[in-house]
């Protein structure tokens, strides 16, 4: 066990109040750091990506199912893995729950791995999840190299879960800044 330090109730307080500031301080730089974010451009998709969904091939667009946007869950799930990310897999947890939460507010939420289709339909059933998922194992032309372009993943050595969010404007789709759904007035 760990030493810990012992004091009284005002020693405590006294203690408190300083981690306070401290911690609205981090609240106020973690509000302009999202601001920040969500005044990045948008980038305009134009590549043609394609998928593997339970109903066979589609398109980025086809993601959507009618909804203004989308947001992808990049579950790390690769070719040879012989199970989920044990992190993503725990997060997925919670999906089917907000997925009909997202859907009110007209936001369609996929998972996407790069692991073939048949591997993440039977992971999927042994977990018990109902929330839709992709391979996109057909989605980028060199798979020895991870493209997520068409999700503005930052670039990295390193494969990672990552959110991304994609909105479609009058027949194109962007690639825009994530922090986080904003519900207002009944709509995102």
């Amino acid at each position: 066990m760990t030493d810990h330090k012992i004091g009284t109730r005002k020693e405590w307080m006294a203690a408190r109040l300083k981690l306070l500031e401290a911690e609205k301080e981090l609240t106020r730089r973690s509000d302009e750091l999202a601001r920040r974010r969500q005044e990045l451009p948008w980038v305009r998709i134009d590549k043609q990506y394609r998928f593997e969904i339970d109903e066979g091939s589609a398109s980025l667009a086809d993601l959507f199912r009618g909804r203004s946007q989308l947001l992808v869950y990049h579950f790390m799930f690769g070719p040879d893995y012989k199970a989920g990310c044990p992190s993503c897999s725990a997060i997925a947890d919670g999906f089917n729950g907000f997925a009909t939460h997202l859907a009110n507010h007209d936001v369609m939420l996929w998972a996407v791995s790069r692991a073939p289709l048949a591997k993440l339909q039977a992971y999927k059933r042994r977990m018990g999840w109902t929330f839709p998922w992709a391979s996109s194992s057909v989605a980028r032309p060199r798979p020895q190299r991870p493209q997520r372009d068409w999700a503005l993943v930052a670039p990295s050595r390193r494969v990672r879960p990552a959110l991304s969010q994609v909105v479609g404007v009058v027949g194109a789709m962007y690639a825009c800044p994530l922090s986080r759904v904003r519900m207002r007035s009944g709509r995102p």
